[in-house]
This record gives structure tokens, sequence and C-alpha cells, in this order.
């Protein structure tokens, strides 16, 4: 836990936005929504984040970076050529399904706040 405590403020943003992503996805899931057919998502992130929290520091940056990076980047190519199913986008702009709509909030707050924390901590490293 010590470890944790002695993190950079950019490195607890990053686990945190890393956690808030995958805990927007399992809501996500929780609620119906079918943009999520595993759990290799969260699991995924999860995993990031004690890598981040708990791994050396020399090579945790790009995790914490490329991580989200990849999960943002395949929310926007997902929204772009999604068809008739309900996408990603939809689901952030219809608050009619409360979880659905939580989960999705959740996932890009968390997103964002996740790249942000990777940034800074390659900032940090140069």
């Amino acid at each position: 836990m010590d470890r944790v405590r002695r993190l950079s403020n950019a490195a607890k943003l990053n686990v945190t936005g890393l956690v808030l992503t995958a805990a927007g996805m399992l809501v996500q899931i929780a609620a119906g929504s079918d943009l999520y057919p595993t759990f290799a998502g969260p699991i995924v992130l999860l995993a990031a984040a004690v890598i981040v929290a708990f791994m050396p520091r020399r090579w945790t940056p790009y995790v914490g970076l490329i991580v989200p990076l990849v999960f943002g980047v395949g929310v926007i190519v997902a929204g772009v050529v999604s068809g008739d199913k309900e996408d990603f986008f939809d689901q952030l702009t219809e608050p009619g399904e409360a979880g659905v709509f939580v989960g999705s909030l959740l996932h890009v707050i968390g997103l964002i706040a996740a790249l942000t924390g990777g940034v800074g901590m390659l900032r940090r490293r140069g």
C-alpha cells in the first residue's frame, strides 16, 4: 500500500481513470448494453491499473498511456463504423436507460482521466 501512496499525482489520476473506465464498462454490461460481449475490456483495464500502481516505474507510463489510448480509439472507431446496432455515442446522448447512460459517462470520464494521467507520467519522465 505504501507504493500506491508514493505514486505521483499523474500516476494516481491514471490508475483512477483506468478503474473508472473498467467500472463504467461493467455498469454498461450489467445494464444490458450490447457493446461489450465479454469481460475482456474491464480485465485489461484493471490489469493495467495494477501494473501502473504496483510495478517498477521504468515502463509503466507507457502502459498507462497506451491502454486507455487503444480503448479510446476503439470507442471512436466502433462509433463511426457501427451500423444499426446501438452505438456508444447513442448511449452517451440518450439518458433514457439510466444504467447504460451512467456507465457510458463513467467510461468517457475514466478514459479522459487515464489519458491525462498517462501523458502526465510520460512528461514527468522527460
